[in-house]
């Protein structure tokens, strides 16, 4: 038998089913849970172009992952849409035999100029981050005084594109924007679209975060259940990282992930490859896999997938698990790469 018809499993037999493609690691926006300003400042220094991977080489790599059993791709950044013309490599990716989903996350602000000719290339699905309706708020967080009013237009212009249902990311952090959980809740009822909070994660290492800024999923649950009754919902597939739940009263659903307090380790099946070429196995890991350059130095199709099937194959990853082992902290001085890398 083809080595690349045998099943590929790491040490936990979990497949690799999606690939995570970050395509700069540069964004517009300075999150304070992901690109705090303090850190990514004026002097800080980004990808040069060169190190970057061509639309070209993503697309050979992505090839490579299909032909280890990756179904679904999603373009990550920084901010995605920042990388010029990322509707050409959009139709090269839908070419790929075997990728069934291309999804992609992004802050929104340049979605709505961007949605038509993303959906012409072969994009299914849009993910937009927003973490509160309240100006005050959301800019607080985003830092780059980007209002709420500009992020609910590109959504408009995902549903108007054919982008929908569009799922919209909303990171909970205590003592910030708990307080919009609710208002958000309210406004997404009834949208035909999924509402997903997010707990708070220890990404990188320079967020600054710690234990008692998470709230709950299990908190987050009951505070809405308790107006609009709830119920869980099956997963649509192995491995899907939201815990769902519906509105009993049929005003659609909404997701939690839970990376903190209910770790979801053990069904991951997502590879990411960062825009410089380096393959991480896990959102928390702190070091990746140089690709780009044995890519570069000539590789055969057949040379790289030796070598990412190695990679997968004595993969162990499972830090959300070892972290509520130990009480929700931290590793402490352990490396992170940093989310804005390789993307969430």
């Amino acid at each position: 038998m083809a080595f690349a018809e045998l099943p590929l499993a790491d040490t936990l037999a979990r497949p690799v089913r999606d690939l995570r493609i970050s395509v700069t690691d540069r964004c517009q926006f300075r999150c304070t849970y992901c690109m705090p300003r303090e850190m990514f400042g004026r002097d800080f220094v980004f990808l040069p172009r060169g190190q970057l991977l061509t639309f070209e080489e993503l697309t050979r790599l992505a090839r490579i992952f299909a032909g280890l059993g990756v179904r679904k791709l999603r373009l990550t950044g920084g901010e995605p849409l920042l990388r010029r013309d990322l509707d050409k490599l959009v139709a090269m990716l839908a070419a790929i035999g075997g990728i069934g989903d291309i999804a992609m996350t992004t802050n929104g602000a340049l979605l709505a100029a961007n949605a038509q000719a993303l959906k012409a290339a072969g994009l299914a699905r849009v993910t937009v981050s927003l973490d509160s309706l309240d100006d005050t708020v959301f800019m607080a967080l985003n830092d780059a005084s980007f209002p709420v009013a500009a992020v609910l237009e590109a959504i408009a212009a995902a549903v108007t594109a054919g982008l929908a249902p569009v799922k919209v990311n909303m990171v909970v952090k205590r003592g910030c924007n708990e307080d919009s959980i609710m208002p958000m809740a309210a406004h997404f009822r009834h949208s035909g679209h999924v509402l997903r909070f997010i707990e708070y994660m220890d990404v990188g290492t320079t967020n600054g975060w710690r234990l008692d800024d998470v709230v709950p999923a299990a908190e987050i649950v009951a505070l809405i259940g308790r107006r609009w009754p709830l119920e869980p919902v099956a997963p649509d597939y192995p491995g899907e990282v939201a815990s769902r739940y519906r509105y009993r009263d049929g005003a659609g659903e909404i997701g939690l992930i839970a990376s903190v307090t209910q770790p979801f380790c053990r069904g991951c099946t997502r590879a990411r490859l960062s825009a410089d070429g380096q393959l991480f196995t896990c959102l928390f890991a702190g070091t990746g896999h140089d690709l780009r350059g044995p890519l570069r130095a000539g590789a055969s199709d057949q040379e790289l997938r030796g070598q990412i099937a190695a990679i997968w194959a004595r993969r162990t990853d499972r830090y959300s698990e070892l972290r509520t082992r130990h009480t929700g902290r931290a590793a402490a001085g352990r490396p992170k790469v940093e989310m804005s890398h390789i993307g969430g």
